[in-house]
């Protein structure tokens, strides 16, 4: 398991930053060990779609959970399609922050709990952190109880937008109201990384469907005398 930390420094020590979608770094956390990668957000700068941005690379690096001050509803809804859990109001330090979640003081958010572009200035909308994960929705399958043997990487481990560990149990998910407040662009990148994600859902399907045609196939030719 791995859990992201958004933290002003490249340690442990550092502050928690409050920010989500332009922290100064994250900090890719093994709970069980504390070794870490420390990554500078490259997205500190982007003028706009920074928190979906960050919430994609944090997919791709397989967290399943962010520690954090604050965030928006963009990047709220761009994590739990990946099937990130978000815990905000966390502050001192990361390994603080660590150390509370791993003795269960901390449960996921089920609401962004700032406005849309927080990290530029926008003002505080109050607290959002609330007992229990929150109804997926986006292109995320579930997190996933299968058995079945998971399909390369995805975005890891049966969450979200991967199959990882067998296909997740969790009905398709249906379309949702959009957050409010958002802008035309920041909607339009929201939308594009929720039809990519859609995207490589359907080609790991094929691919799965492929490899059990094959199988049967293999199995049915050696079956002869």
């Amino acid at each position: 398991m791995k859990v992201a930390i958004t933290a002003t420094e490249p340690s442990l020590d550092a502050k928690v930053d409050p920010r989500f979608g332009r922290c100064a770094y994250f900090l890719i956390v093994d709970p069980e060990s504390s070794q870490f990668e420390a990554l500078e957000n490259p997205n500190v700068a982007l003028g706009g779609g920074a928190g979906i941005q960050s919430a994609q690379l944090l997919a791709e690096k397989g967290a399943q959970a962010v520690l954090t001050g604050n965030c928006g509803p963009n990047a709220y809804q761009a994590l739990f399609a990946a099937g990130i859990s978000v815990i905000v109001g966390c502050s001192g330090s990361a390994r603080e922050a660590l150390e509370q979640y791993k003795a269960g003081r901390f449960s996921a958010a089920n609401e962004p709990n700032v406005a849309s572009r927080f990290g530029t200035g926008a003002g505080f909308s109050g607290p959002g952190q609330a007992a229990g994960v929150p109804p997926s929705f986006g292109p995320g399958m579930g997190r996933g109880g299968g058995r079945g043997r998971g399909i390369g990487r995805g975005m890891g481990r049966g969450r979200g937008m991967g199959m990882g560990a067998g296909f997740a149990q969790a009905p398709i998910p249906t379309p949702q109201p959009q957050p409010q407040g958002l802008t035309k662009d920041d909607e339009l990148a929201m939308l594009k990384q929720q039809a990519e994600a859609l995207k490589q859902q359907t080609q790991q399907i094929q691919q799965r469907i492929r490899e059990l045609e094959q199988e049967g196939q293999g199995r049915g030719g050696g079956s002869g005398s």
